[in-house]
């Protein structure tokens, strides 16, 4: 983004604030403490600031850059002493004011994160406004006002996805916690439906099939919602709709353990952050079986779960952040997780941003070290998905015994090897056996030999499992609680080898994955199952 003078957005400035907005994401005393004592804790890094801004250093890395920005540790604050408190917020927010506040530049004003600064800085004003001198108070309330109306300038392009639905909720969020004139507030609230009714799909899952960004947005549209009906003003058509939806997808995602399912660019979820969305649910039920909007399905026989994702993403512009993980598969039994995908780094540098994208990175197959979907590499066009998987093919399997199956068939191979790939996964109705089935096949004729190629099926085990060697065909997994499954393939041996976990919460973390390697001219088909031992 090029630099823009403030003039071009100068106007009027409020007297107050109407209200604060809750802000539901979890707090940190400890990150209070820290920042009240001028070191930074964020995005995996610590900032020694010794007195000065934070705003006057040399930042360690762009995501610690945009976590300072967005000011949501400022609701680390709440925690410490409130006088400590406020002197520290009002020093740094005043320091951004005087060095980022006045020329429109850079990663601080990219349109999501001055919506993100926006949220934070309405829904903390109680902290940073305390004790504070007049000029101050009109400095702050004279930039956030400033702020919304760049804001509402850049909204109609914003990258498409979660950045310009959080742009539309941040614009709602102000038109009525600052004083607005009712067609302002009617406005806002009328260009957050048409976003919401876009973004939010059907089965409640969001358009960048992303199960993280669900939650996200769930954490600030609660809070909108919450500050509509306090102030009795008419709510947005979609709004409760929209939060109602996005419940039953968070349950589908949700292992019984409590974390979210690593598709499509999720990261971890700390057990609080869902805790603190999942109190406000009422819509209650068992999760769906499948989410035929955003194209992944579940099978679930007593405590044994698996997910699978079968679909691709819905636009060019949505592929961005999207993975080449079409059939990719998560299970787990109990409150342990066994099988996962490597999910992706929250803080780390945009080279291993991509390699989690990659097949490699998922639980499925890989065939001649390709990945199903294409990511590009230019920088004009940035990191969308260029080809690949076109078609998915589902086919669900429930027997009247109880097992839960499915067949999925996707034409990620087809241009460039002339190879379809299926997968059949069936959960016993026991709930103690899954077993499955991976093959490659010419479409034209799925009985002649596929021809040279080698294709590897993964399965990356989450880092609290241990792995013991029963066979060359067979490989145990122990949970932390004794709970033990193996795999078994007796078609070819079970390898292990070394692998990466991106979605840990103390970041990046050793792990190990198992793999069945396909010869394809003489094996074009394995047979595998995973068997609960005790």
């Amino acid at each position: 983004m090029g630099r823009i003078s403030a003039l071009r957005f100068s106007g009027g400035a409020p007297d107050r604030l109407v209200v604060a907005p809750t802000d539901l994401h979890p707090a940190d005393s400890f990150a209070g403490e820290e920042i009240v004592g001028g070191r930074f804790p964020l995005a995996g890094r610590v900032l020694e600031c010794d007195g000065e801004s934070p705003f006057a250093l040399e930042l360690p890395s762009e995501e610690f850059a945009v976590r300072l920005h967005s000011f949501g540790w400022l609701r680390h604050l709440r925690l410490v002493d409130p006088e400590k408190a406020a002197h520290t917020a009002r020093f740094i927010v005043d320091d951004w004011l005087h060095s980022h506040g006045r020329v429109i530049g850079g990663l601080a004003w990219r349109p999501d994160v001055a919506a993100q600064r926006i949220i934070a800085w309405l829904s903390h004003s109680p902290v940073v406004l305390k004790d504070a001198d007049y000029p101050f108070y009109r400095r702050f309330l004279k930039s956030l006002a400033f702020q919304v109306r760049y804001l509402r300038h850049v909204a109609d392009t914003t990258r498409d996805g979660e950045p310009r639905l959080r742009v539309r909720i941040a614009l709602a969020m102000a038109s009525i916690a600052m004083p607005a004139s009712g067609s302002r507030m009617r406005r806002a609230a009328r260009h957050l439906n048409e976003e919401l009714d876009r973004q939010i799909l059907p089965d409640g899952g969001h358009c960048s099939r992303n199960p993280r960004a669900a939650l996200d947005l769930l954490l600030d549209l609660l809070p909108l919602r919450q500050t509509y009906v306090n102030l009795g003003h008419d709510m947005p058509a979609q709004l409760i709709p929209s939060i109602d939806r996005i419940y039953p997808a968070l349950r589908f995602f949700r292992h019984q353990g409590g974390e979210l399912a690593l598709f499509n660019g999720a990261t971890y979820t700390l057990a609080n952050e869902l805790m603190s969305a999942l109190r406000y649910d009422e819509t209650g039920g068992a999760p769906f079986k499948a989410l035929p909007s955003i194209n992944y399905d579940r099978l679930a026989v007593k405590d044994t779960v698996v997910l699978m994702d079968t679909g691709r993403p819905k636009s060019v512009d949505l592929s961005a952040t999207a993975a080449a993980g079409t059939l990719s598969i998560e299970m787990s039994s109990g409150r342990n997780r066994f099988i996962v995908n490597s999910g992706r780094p929250r803080f780390a540098g945009e080279a291993l941003r991509q390699m989690s994208r990659t097949t490699a990175a998922h639980s499925v197959a890989t065939l001649n070290d390709s990945s199903s979907s294409r990511i590009s590499t230019s920088r004009f066009l940035g990191p969308i998905v260029i080809g690949g998987v076109s078609k998915v093919e589902v086919a669900r399997t429930e027997r009247e015994s109880g097992a839960d199956g499915i067949t999925a068939t996707h034409d990620g191979y087809l241009e460039r090897f002339g190879l379809l790939y299926e997968r059949d996964i069936l959960i016993a109705s026991s709930g103690r056996e899954i077993r499955g089935r991976e093959r490659f096949f010419k479409p034209a004729d799925p009985s002649a030999p596929p021809g040279a190629g080698t294709a590897v099926v993964r399965f990356h085990i989450h880092p609290t499992i241990q792995l013991y060697r029963a066979s060359d065909n067979e490989t145990r997994l122990v949970a932390p609680d004794g709970e033990v499954w193996a795999l078994i393939c007796l078609d070819v041996p079970v390898e292990e080898e070394e692998d990466v976990f991106f979605a840990d919460p103390s970041g990046i973390r050793a792990s190990r994955q198992l793999s069945l390697t396909m010869p394809l001219a003489a094996l074009p088909e394995v047979q595998w199952s995973l068997v609960r031992q005790r």
